[in-house]
């Protein structure tokens, strides 16, 4: 994929060019909205939302990382939906179908590799992880997320918040720190190595 010229072409008004880029994007702003808001519905519309967005905003991009400009602005769609709802997101820690009946794998974590005991570990981990992220508060959500699950750069997350570089190394510090502390109540569903770790610590 030639970025740069799919984003030149974008910023002359080229909608296909621009679908193309989406495409390539859209996964990674999808799960961004999912851990920031915890909730499938509500990440399909911030995500749709961000999109609609950087497309009418793509002309004001004056280079750098363009995954950067696009996580700022499906960040800000997240925190547009939090400050709607005035509460802290939840995801149930069993997710619930159409019908309203509990699930116990969620179709978008499930992985065709693993039986049916280790998906259920892993489910587990899931909902622990996502609890934990869901009691952080905003700012140190968002920048726990896009480091540590969408492995931006430090500069990368600092455009994508707008915020300082120093600003995204605290935040990043204590929300590791809260993550870290609110695991350590799941330490039996963490990897025997995390937990080796900790007991070392």
């Amino acid at each position: 994929m030639d970025e740069p010229a799919l984003i030149h072409s974008a910023q002359g008004g080229d909608l296909e060019a621009f679908n193309t880029l989406v495409l390539h994007y859209q996964d990674a702003l999808f799960n961004t909205a999912l851990r920031i808001l915890g909730d499938e519905d509500l990440a399909a519309d911030a995500t749709q939302n961000a999109f609609l967005s950087a497309f009418k905003n793509v002309t004001s991009y004056r280079g750098g990382s363009f995954k950067a400009w696009l996580m700022r602005t499906v960040t800000n769609a997240c925190y547009d939906e939090l400050r709607r709802r005035k509460r802290h997101p939840t995801t149930p820690l069993e997710p619930e179908d159409q019908d309203g009946d509990e699930m116990d794998s969620p179709r978008w974590l499930a992985d065709p590799n693993l039986t049916p005991d280790q998906q259920a570990e892993a489910d587990e981990l899931e909902h622990a992880i996502q609890h934990c992220l869901d009691h952080l508060p905003d700012e140190f959500r968002s920048v726990v997320v896009l480091a540590d699950i969408q492995g931006l750069d430090y500069a990368e997350v600092a455009t994508a918040l707008h915020a300082p570089l120093g600003t995204i190394k605290s935040r990043l510090a204590r929300a590791r720190l809260r993550l870290r502390e609110c695991l350590q109540g799941f330490v039996e569903l963490l990897p025997a190595a995390f937990r080796l770790q900790e007991e070392r610590s």
